[in-house]
């Protein structure tokens, strides 16, 4: 039995992973039905994945945050203490993660042998640019998207599916959180 993996981006309307502008992480959107979802999601045993950029990026923004910030939200110290993977030929160890290992190679060969051996479902929140590689691969089961109420045309960074193939989306959960958040679910299959 191979464990299954969620690749899990919130997002703008127009499809951004990020801005440049003074949104902050969550668009300034969060609020309490959204931040107990994520704690539920990340409260399951999962093994976390990502690729070196987005691993620095967290590092960073932690090392940098106080007790306060909204980056030390209850998800994120969650998230922070589960096992993780940085797949990189350059991030260097000891990580700055409780749990986290570094796997040299290609992110689909670490994918693949992961989804064999471990016994907890694989997770990895951002990582745009190996996810999209994973999804290329056939290696992603599911596609977590969290929807923010806003638009980025200006300010967005990052398009989250850029260069990608395209997909059929099977929806296998939706929710709105605080009446405004979305949250799809979705099995994605290769279009031909």
């Amino acid at each position: 039995m191979t464990a299954t993996y969620t690749f899990d981006v919130f997002t703008s309307l127009d499809g951004f992973g990020s801005t440049t502008g003074n949104w902050g992480g969550y668009w300034g959107k969060q609020g309490p039905e959204l931040l107990e979802r994520r704690l539920a999601t990340y409260g399951e045993d999962h093994r976390m994945v990502f690729g070196a950029s987005t691993y620095r990026m967290f590092a960073g923004m932690l090392a940098a945050s106080t007790e306060e910030s909204e980056v030390r939200d209850a998800w994120v110290n969650r998230m922070i203490n589960l096992p993780a993977t940085v797949v990189s030929n350059t991030v260097q160890g000891p990580l700055d993660w409780p749990d986290g290992t570094v796997e040299r190679g290609d992110a689909v060969d670490v994918v693949a042998r992961l989804k064999k051996e471990s016994e907890v479902p694989l997770r990895s929140h951002g990582s745009l640019s190996m996810n999209r590689a994973l999804l290329a691969a056939g290696l992603v089961d599911f596609v977590q998207v969290t929807l923010f109420p806003v638009v980025t045309g200006q300010t967005g960074t990052e398009p989250i599916f850029h260069g990608t193939a395209d997909y059929d989306l099977e929806l296998i959960e939706s929710r709105t959180l605080d009446g405004r958040t979305q949250e799809f679910t979705y099995r994605p299959t290769l279009h031909t």
